[in-house]
């Protein structure tokens, strides 16, 4: 599934009708071909977000969103923990894990799931 946030108003992006076809749409979505069982079942969506500027896969997982960013240019692709509420220091987001894009998609989903797997992330 596909969201898409504008000016604060979610939108749910019907499969090729309204689906933004850039470079990182595309990206996002071969990314998430390749994601094993366990992070489809944590509610993965492909998130096209215009307020803070990324198109990224969501994973819904048991202690909050995380984000894993497409990068735009020669940016790398960021692994972003994403708070309901702001902490106690006004942070809305952590960053957990930075990788360079000489990765191929099957191998970025790879190290994704790993990660996530790994902390605790997914049930």
């Amino acid at each position: 599934m596909e969201i898409q946030i504008s000016d604060g108003i979610v939108r749910r992006v019907r499969g090729g009708k309204d689906a933004p076809m850039n470079s990182l749409a595309i990206q996002a979505r071969t990314v998430a071909n390749f994601l094993p069982l366990l992070c489809q079942r944590a509610g993965a969506k492909i998130v096209h977000n215009s307020d803070a500027n990324y198109t990224g896969i969501r994973f819904d997982t048991k202690v909050g969103p995380v984000v894993l960013e497409i990068p735009t240019g020669d940016g790398s692709y960021r692994l972003v923990h994403e708070f309901i509420e702001p902490d106690e220091n006004g942070r809305t987001e952590v960053e957990m894990r930075r990788f360079p894009q000489i990765y191929k998609p099957q191998g970025i989903a790879h190290i994704t799931a790993e990660f996530l797997q790994s902390r605790g992330f997914l049930k």
